[in-house]
């Protein structure tokens, strides 16, 4: 099973889709204590309030934890479109999560960002790090609405594989995308209560009435009303009336796929801000079930050793010995045809035959015993 930590965790949206897919999440990782706080009201398991940019003391920490998976989203103010178009500090801590990382070099590791992100100047130093390390990486911008999100939101995604080759999760990815993007009522049906409704982003070119027919663009930090005085916008859906409004705190959460369940606590603002800077929860679930699903069809690929290697190696046989057991799997076989299933109904199966039934009893255990080896190792 994997065993996961999330760094610069916020709230817990990529914590959440991860442990959705199955994934052991044991601890997480946030310095602002108002999202800390937030995270220990949803979650069972500790959050740790630490400095991350002191690598040496979170590599220790962290290690701990003994984790085969390492999430987590590095701050991306200052990648953000609506924010800053310079780097400053917080763009040095996508560097600081490079460092730990290779401090630990866990199997898996996954890291998301703002698209534009894959740019920068702090990326290619983690990018750079990352491939001294050994990890072989699938680099990849994700559309949330193609990923069972009802929101046009692009993300940046590195999924580092330890000892594997680049892009190894690319075609799977590709292939497991939805054809077309999901809607609000799509993903809500009928129960928002409204057919149209206003966004104000920060960009204050952009801000116009959307409908529930398409997916909501993205979630920013701010929620502002409809301004007295709206003069209507070229993309409009409609025309402004007395029931268009803004989206609710609520309502902003639930399109990040956060549970009606989840607990929301602090001022309005933070709370804004939370789920602003959050990952939608089907999000992170769909790229963590890829890398399951990758994981899965990687250990079938590389099958195990041969039946008759097996025998040697696992169970002690001579090779004469293994040999024989592998011609009396052959001998049922031309019998009754197994059709890969070595189990017990293939055995009941076998044992009515009149050709098998005409074998001497010792001849039979044997091959009784042969075929219970290979549905064991069939297992495998």
């Amino acid at each position: 099973m994997l065993c996961a930590v999330d760094l610069f965790a916020g709230c817990g949206g990529l914590s959440l889709g991860f442990q959705n897919a199955g994934i052991d999440v044991r601890a997480a990782f946030e310095y602002w204590n108002v999202a800390a706080h937030c995270y220990e009201l949803n979650f069972k398991h500790p959050v740790i309030r630490m400095d991350l940019s002191d690598t040496s003391s979170a590599i220790k920490t962290i290690s701990t934890f003994n984790p085969n998976l390492i999430i987590g989203g590095p701050p991306c103010q200052d990648f953000s479109h609506a924010g800053k178009r310079i780097e400053a500090g917080r763009a040095s801590l996508t560097g600081s999560f490079a460092d730990i990382i290779d401090g630990i070099r866990p199997p898996y590791f996954v890291m998301e960002n703002v698209d534009r992100a894959q740019k920068s100047h702090a990326y290619a130093y983690a990018r750079n790090v990352f491939k001294k390390a050994g990890y072989g990486l699938t680099e990849v911008v994700l559309d949330a609405s193609l990923c069972g999100v009802p929101q046009k939101r692009k993300r940046f995604f590195c999924i580092g594989i330890l000892d594997d080759e680049d892009n190894a999760l690319s075609e799977l990815i590709k292939n497991r995308l939805s054809k077309k993007p999901m809607t609000l009522r799509n993903y809500f049906g009928d129960s928002l209560g409204f057919e149209y409704y206003y966004r104000h982003p920060r960009n204050y070119n952009r801000r116009a009435i959307f409908s529930i027919d398409e997916p909501a663009p993205t979630m920013r930090g701010v929620n502002r009303p409809v301004p007295k005085g709206y003069p209507g916008h070229p993309n409009d859906a409609c025309k402004l009336n007395d029931n268009i409004r803004s989206l609710t705190t609520e309502e902003r959460s639930w399109i990040q796929t956060f549970p009606k369940t989840f607990i929301w606590e602090g001022n309005k603002t933070d709370t804004e801000q939370m789920i602003g800077n959050a990952v939608p929860v089907k999000l992170a679930e769909f790229v963590a079930t890829s890398l399951i699903q990758y994981i899965q069809g990687k250990h079938k690929s590389e099958k195990k050793i041969s039946f008759q290697e097996w025998l040697v190696s696992e169970k002690n046989y001579s090779p004469r010995s293994a040999r024989d057991v592998v011609s009396r799997c052959k001998r049922a076989e031309r019998i009754l045809s197994s059709a890969g299933q070595a189990d017990a109904f293939y055995l009941f199966s076998l044992e009515q035959q009149d050709n098998y039934k005409l074998l001497s009893v010792n001849v039979r255990s044997q091959i009784k015993r042969a075929i219970k080896l290979k549905g064991e190792y069939n297992s495998l």
